[in-house]
């Protein structure tokens, strides 16, 4: 583990914290990769009957890849090799056979969003906000799992048009779309999580995990392939390179569709 990723053991229940507050628990590759190995041993430890997921803070339950990560994104292989790095961490944690639970205390944006939908249950603050802005921000394009996952929860045209509005929602918005389960009280959010943790621990694990197993295959056959062309064609463009400086920069990018 990192000290931006923290897992802690309350009985049978696991819960693991992005812990980066002071970044919006934005995510670097090392917290992927943690968040990848995490699911693995999980999986194996048979102590485990529940995982959930949160952000430290009330701001943010993660806002998807720190903008930096992209800076020195150059060839195909970085392009295609961020790509497949999300899509293996993603499918790890949608593979989960265990229920999984995101408990979203403040925004879940982008990468976020998708490490969300890849939970099975997802309880939210009144507060949180939820969305896909990447054409108003940096201009890159979705994994293949991370479009099945959003199309999934959304259908074709509510997904489409979230991307290509880049709005986002409210939570009450998102609930009635799909995108989220239940809605609690920030002051209630986590003991009715640990609530609904301890109940599903003490639910049939075959049965769980032989449905989740049964989702997964139904995702599997939803995601997209040989979408190569499409991720190169964004993250080596020069208005992918273009957004990333203007979100550090905190100015508005100019597109120039090239």
């Amino acid at each position: 583990m990192t000290a931006h990723f923290l897992v802690e053991r309350d009985g049978p229940i696991a819960l693991l914290t992005f812990n980066r507050p002071d970044a919006r628990n934005s995510m670097t590759f090392e917290m992927y990769e943690a968040l990848h190995d995490t699911c693995a041993e999980l999986d194996a430890d048979p102590t485990v009957r529940v995982l959930v997921l949160r952000g430290a803070g009330d701001r943010a339950f993660a806002s998807g890849t720190d903008i930096r990560q992209f800076l020195d994104f150059k060839t195909r292989d970085d392009a295609l090799g961020y790509e497949a790095r999300l899509t293996r961490v993603l499918s790890r944690l949608a593979g989960l056979s265990k229920p999984t639970i995101a408990m979203l205390q403040g925004d879940a944006i982008g990468g976020g969003l998708f490490i969300a939908l890849a939970c099975d249950l997802r309880l939210a603050a009144p507060h949180a906000r939820f969305g896909v802005p990447v054409a108003r921000t940096l201009g890159n394009f979705l994994a293949p799992v991370s479009l099945s996952l959003l199309v999934a929860a959304l259908g074709p045209g509510r997904a489409r048009e979230l991307v290509l509005t880049a709005r986002l929602l409210d939570a009450e918005e998102a609930k009635a779309s799909g995108l989220i389960d239940r809605i609690h009280p920030a002051p209630e959010l986590e003991s009715r999580t640990r609530e609904l943790a301890a109940s599903l621990a003490d639910m049939a694990p075959l049965t769980i995990a032989a449905t989740k197993e049964a989702t997964r295959r139904m995702l599997a056959a939803l995601t997209p392939r040989d979408l190569d062309d499409l991720i190169v064609s964004c993250y080596l463009s020069r208005d992918f390179h273009e957004g990333v400086r203007a979100f550090l920069e905190k100015r508005k990018p100019d597109w120039q569709g090239r």
